[in-house]
């Protein structure tokens, strides 16, 4: 029997119904320790970087659909830490190691952010890029950026003030490394530094700009990450990995919703189809939903050894063919 469900909230809740009613292959998760009647509003972080925004409406989505009351906030990063210490935030997806390693040292040290391991997402990428034509110009290198000063006009384009990554541009401004001293460092969020960069390709200026991936951005726009940083932005030229954070003892205080945040995987093409959708003005909570429901095998992993929000141990299971 082909079940039609309306919404992806009312599969999550009906998964147990559809697989009686369908006698479809089934998992049984275990049972995992009940959470308290706190637990159930789960405060989520979200950096305002397209990622996390994307991969918090994930989650927000499937804890929702597990009887949870999913509630995020957006702030900075050093905002995200220093609320996640407090416990006024729960959980965050958004640790870019290391570009953010610095600012989150002394929070680790105290104990007062837990990082999970292993990393929500590997194979992620953040360093210094630029258009094509220019990379095919001669500007290849960290070292090329000082020889070409006037057709930047002496600027890089970085992110949102305060940020780790904005830290350490400066930090090379400041200290004349690869010749950048005099350049002037210019902030912004993640939406007004693309605008900039978007302008200025579309006029054939020549543009230095913090890129990363997964992002839209490296299909949206003709360009060529920059060699040559000697670790600037991490090892091989601005490898990246991204935890998750949560508030301290978060794990033992609401062990399933624990549980279900440990669980939470991604992959750089699923980050890149619901970051296009978002930054095509689709509301990530909807692109969230679109995602899962053509993709509910990755339900699977998210939800191993989880249960519903103060209810029953149930039979869940997310077989596509089941949830269409």
């Amino acid at each position: 029997m082909k079940l039609r469900i309306k919404t992806l909230l009312a599969q999550l809740a009906r998964l147990a119904c559809l697989a009686a009613a369908c006698g479809a292959a089934v998992t049984a998760l275990p049972a995992f320790a009940q959470d308290p009647p706190a637990c159930r509003a789960v405060h989520f972080a979200d950096i305002g970087w397209t990622d996390i925004t994307s991969t918090t409406a994930l989650a927000s989505t499937v804890f929702e659909g597990l009887g949870y009351q999913p509630v995020t906030t957006v702030a900075s990063v050093p905002i995200s830490f220093a609320g996640l210490k407090s416990k006024q935030l729960d959980v965050s997806l958004g640790y870019w190691w290391p570009v953010q390693e610095k600012a989150i040292a002394p929070f680790v040290e105290s104990k007062s952010i837990e990082v999970l391991q292993p990393p929500n997402l590997t194979g992620a990428k953040a360093t210094f890029a630029v258009p094509t034509y220019a990379y095919d110009a001669g500007l290849k290198t960290f070292a090329d950026i000082a020889k070409h000063r006037d057709q930047l006009d002496g600027k890089i384009y970085g992110i949102e003030p305060g940020s780790s990554a904005n830290a350490a541009i400066q930090k090379m401004i400041a200290t004349n490394k690869f010749g950048l001293g005099g350049f002037k460092l210019i902030e912004s969020s993640e939406a007004g530094m693309l605008v900039s960069v978007e302008r200025a390709i579309r006029d054939k200026k020549w543009v230095v700009f913090l890129g990363w991936e997964p992002h839209p951005m490296n299909i949206q726009i003709d360009m060529k990450y920059l060699t040559g940083s000697e670790g600037v932005f991490g090892p091989n030229d601005g490898e990246a990995r991204v935890y998750t954070l949560t508030s301290p003892d978060y794990l033992s205080r609401c062990p399933n919703a624990g549980k279900l945040v440990s669980n939470l995987r991604f992959s750089t093409q699923l980050e890149n189809v619901v970051m296009q959708s978002v930054m095509n003005k689709e509301k990530p909570a909807d692109a969230a939903k679109a995602y899962l429901k053509k993709n509910p095998q990755v339900l699977d992993a998210w939800l191993a050894g989880g249960r519903r929000h103060q209810g029953r141990r149930q039979r869940l299971q997310a077989k596509a063919r089941d949830l269409t």
